[in-house]
């Protein structure tokens, strides 16, 4: 995920064509050059995962019964570890509340080009608004605003249980990241029908620069990612579900031994897809280095450089979205 800093509203500038009317003139057979990309032809293409993404139960991951937290704990990490990505299931977000966020994101969308114009400068065909610590979104809707907080509730208690995985308090990453005043995005992405989808991509191969990043989507499958090397596809089989993938910052933190997995997402010739990402970060003045605990100077030195989470974003927003580039300038 690509981010702007701005305190206000981000809503990122695109084309001035948007991709969302191209993709409804009836004339349009192929993609044009400007949103043509050139794949990696040495990659097979990708294929349907043989073993499913592992799955975390929040309710026993917050159990009161300490067994059960603990066995949930050692499956998160885990997960963390062996994938970056798992679904989390029974996490006490509304399913009407999500359907809602999905709604309310295709109404914009669904807005005429001219309604779309005071979006003009800041982006169209998809949405970035900064929901925490200061809630930026116009007319403040409060759908979004008790969805973002809900989902700061699910990262804060993924996180507490990844902090006791790592063999630390559980609320270290809490204190050390300052995730009160978390750094925490919303972002709606729309995927229209391509002609030639073999030719384009809806968003190249990247990693997200946080700590987790959650996701739903309108049950159109699109999302591929790389394990083990090689790129799967990532199938909507789990209703009521957030996707969740470990980013930089957690790689960092935990000295590499969880890693920020590279994703992209494509498109196809027949359906829309359409995705909402809250993407959570540490404060934007936490320093973020690997945890002292999981340091040793012989058997396990520092992999990363102490790096403000403000000063990593501004440096990921100076250079093309692609792979982890970013994360490598900055290894010890």
């Amino acid at each position: 995920m690509h981010v702007s800093l701005s305190n206000q509203l981000v809503l990122e500038r695109l084309n001035m064509n948007y991709v969302q009317s191209l993709a409804k003139s009836p004339n349009l057979h192929y993609v044009p050059s400007i949103y043509g990309y050139a794949a990696n032809s040495t990659e097979p293409p990708a294929s349907d995962l043989q073993d499913a993404i592992p799955t975390i139960d929040f309710s026993l991951l917050t159990s009161a019964d300490p067994d059960l937290r603990s066995k949930m704990i050692q499956e998160l990490d885990m997960a963390c570890k062996d994938w970056g990505f798992f679904r989390v299931v029974n996490h006490g977000v509304p399913e009407s509340l999500m359907n809602m966020v999905l709604e309310k994101s295709k109404e914009f969308f669904d807005l005429t080009e001219e309604e779309k114009k005071e979006f003009e400068e800041k982006g169209r065909d998809f949405l970035k608004v900064i929901v925490h610590p200061e809630f930026n979104c116009p007319s403040k809707p409060l759908v979004l605003l008790e969805y973002s907080k809900r989902t700061r509730e699910v990262t804060k208690g993924l996180l507490s249980g990844i902090s006791a995985g790592l063999g630390l308090d559980h609320s270290y990453v809490e204190r050390a990241l300052k995730l009160d005043s978390g750094f925490q995005i919303f972002a709606a992405n729309l995927y229209p029908p391509c002609p030639q989808p073999e030719l384009a991509i809806g968003l190249p191969p990247h990693s997200d620069h946080g700590l987790l990043t959650l996701l739903i989507n309108n049950g159109v499958s699109g999302l591929q990612i790389k394990h083990k090397g090689k790129w799967f596809n990532v199938n909507n089989d789990i209703p009521n579900s957030f996707l969740v993938n470990t980013t930089d910052q957690l790689q960092i933190f935990s000295n590499g031994k969880y890693k920020s997995v590279e994703h992209h997402a494509i498109v196809n010739n027949a359906v829309t897809r359409l995705s909402v990402v809250v993407a959570n970060g540490p404060s934007l003045d936490a320093v973020v280095e690997p945890a002292y605990k999981l340091v040793t100077e012989e058997k396990c030195p520092p992999k990363y450089i102490p790096m403000k989470y403000m000063e990593y974003l501004e440096m990921q927003q100076g250079n093309q979205i692609g792979g982890k580039t970013c994360l490598d300038k900055i290894r010890a």
